[in-house]
């Protein structure tokens, strides 16, 4: 019988979702806690995988047991109870035995937020930048992204990626009434570190190191040593994870993770 989980985690304590000899990841605590729940071993399979330190608003994982889990809400209650307060399982849906939280998944969503001013209640959630930034310009710099789809230039080296070609379907930047910043991009898929390759680019165009066209010219080099160093890790979310309506369909609502 198949499963899958809807989650969410603070990555700040991980060396990010998949499972690492001796290091503490989201995978395997997850694993640990339902194998300890179910009296059987569990392998978690999931929708991504995030860096270390990334965190996720929304996040999708399966995994298979031998028997149907007799009251789901009663598992979730005692796995919440069991895994530490950086993660919390929200939901438990059965579905198809060939459903697959990573294969079937047809869209991801990152967003990144950036605050520009000291708030000591999220510092680790957010990039607290006190440059200013040209918002205008980051927007029209982040409107190509859509006009290409390889993305060398923003992948991590040694990934050992099969292609370095993703389909960008949306990427902007917004401004709450608190003036925090958030970067929403979304594609099939993602490289390692590409978002935040992106985002540290899209701030140095921003602060005026570079010139929207410049973007354009980072992007079509192909060229890793042409964009700017990765925005830190802890201001990254995984936020949303789409699947075709006959596979999954999102039970649980979005939640903004600074507020």
């Amino acid at each position: 019988m198949r499963y899958f989980l809807e989650l969410r985690y603070n990555g700040g304590a991980y060396f990010g979702w998949q499972r690492q000899p001796a290091m503490p990841t989201v995978q395997q605590t997850l694993e640990q806690a339902l194998a300890t729940l179910l009296r059987e071993p569990v392998e978690v399979t999931g929708a991504g995988r995030t860096d270390t330190g990334v965190n996720a608003s929304y996040y999708v994982a399966h995994f298979d047991v031998s028997q149907p889990v007799a009251e789901p809400q009663q598992l979730l209650r005692k796995l919440n109870f069991m895994l530490p307060g950086d993660i919390a399982a929200d939901s438990l849906t059965p579905v198809a035995d060939g459903a697959h939280a990573r294969f079937d998944a047809r869209e991801r969503e990152y967003r990144y937020f950036i605050e520009p001013h000291k708030n000591p209640f999220t510092r680790h959630l957010s990039w607290q930048y006190y440059v200013p930034l040209d918002v205008g310009r980051m927007n029209e710099a982040a409107a190509m992204l859509a006009e290409f789809d390889d993305f060398t230039s923003f992948a991590k080296l040694n990934s050992n990626n099969k292609t370095n070609r993703c389909r960008i379907m949306h990427a902007a930047w917004t401004v709450d009434d608190s003036g925090v910043l958030c970067f929403t991009i979304r594609a099939d898929r993602f490289l390692r570190n590409m978002v935040r390759a992106i985002v540290g680019t899209l701030v140095d165009v921003g602060r005026g190191r570079y010139s929207p066209h410049g973007f354009r010219a980072i992007v079509e080099s192909r060229d890793l040593s042409r964009s700017s160093a990765g925005a830190p890790a802890q201001g990254l979310f995984l936020s949303d994870v789409r699947y075709p309506p006959e596979v999954f369909s999102r039970v649980c609502a979005a939640k903004h993770p600074l507020r």
